[in-house]
């Protein structure tokens, strides 16, 4: 009865490593075909969004923001006439200057504003006091102009995707950890699989043979010899 359920034991253990095998073989495959990419996306994003930010504004909440502050690359892609014009006109459509239409000069001193709300509806504030920023110039009260052509606007979508980057990097992270956890069980699967094809089975005697000692052999000599004269 024990050397049965020792058989049934192993017979099970058998099985259960055989329907693992495709399952640890498809983790270690997507975990290998995905990590890399995923270390790259990681790496480009930290670096594309490790620059920009805003900046403090006295006696306002909301802040703004400088085009000079982020990299050179998402400068480029914004400075691109035919992305802008795309991005200026999913900013025109979705209304977001028309929410500040109704604010009045406390509510402009008191409340925030989004960074694209910030760049795009009004001019920077220091043309209060000067008009040595260029998007003084480039201002103006009409709807459909405001201030969509202005470098802060620019700037303002700019850190939208900054942020929005810098979430992704870090849900990459996260990811790339979980992948690694995978690749690293599965690592250990295969290892023990290969450990137990190479074990004996569960039940069965590992001890190796023991050699007779010469008293046997002589004693066996003996024995033969008397049955061949008897």
């Amino acid at each position: 009865m024990q050397r049965f359920s020792n058989s049934v034991i192993g017979f099970l253990n058998f099985f259960t490593l055989l329907a693992s095998i495709p399952i640890i073989g498809a983790g270690l495959w997507i975990s290998r075909s995905t990590t890399t990419s995923i270390i790259g996306l990681t790496i480009f994003g930290f670096a594309v969004t490790s620059q920009g930010g805003g900046v403090e504004v006295p006696s306002r909440v909301y802040m703004e923001y400088h085009l000079e502050k982020y990299s050179i690359w998402l400068r480029n892609k914004i400075k691109d006439p035919h992305y802008w014009s795309t991005m200026r006109s999913c900013i025109m459509g979705s209304n977001t200057c028309s929410k500040l239409a109704s604010w009045t000069s406390l509510d402009v001193m008191e409340k925030d504003m989004s960074p694209i709300q910030s760049g795009c509806c009004k001019p920077p504030t220091s043309c209060n006091t000067n008009m040595e920023d260029n998007d003084c110039y480039r201002w103006n009260n009409a709807a459909n102009i405001l201030c969509y052509n202005c470098d802060s606007c620019k700037a303002g979508v700019l850190e939208n995707i900054r942020r929005d980057w810098h979430k992704i990097s870090v849900l990459s992270v996260v990811v790339l950890v979980f992948l690694i956890g995978i690749y690293s069980i599965g690592c250990c699967a295969f290892r023990n699989a290969r450990r137990a094809q190479t074990d004996y089975p569960h039940g069965e005697n590992r001890m190796s043979k023991v050699r007779p000692r010469w008293d046997y052999h002589c004693w066996r000599w003996f024995h033969e010899k008397k049955e061949q004269l008897f």
